[in-house]
């Protein structure tokens, strides 16, 4: 399973916008990956920001 898919299951499973600190923590991984990963998938459209350091997958 890829990283990036790894922060999108988190989302999915926790159901509400994550912080990027929250994400780490579900996936294990270090948080300054998560927030390439972050910006690297809001790039794509995979995700949204509904408000301002929070993080959910795109509808």
């Amino acid at each position: 399973m890829s990283v990036e898919q790894k922060v999108l299951d988190a989302m999915k499973r926790a159901g509400k916008p994550l912080k990027t600190g929250e994400i780490a923590e579900l996936t294990g991984l270090d948080k300054k990956e998560v927030e390439k990963v972050i910006k690297k998938l809001k790039k794509e459209g995979k995700i949204e920001s509904p408000k301002r350091c929070y993080y959910s997958p795109a509808s």
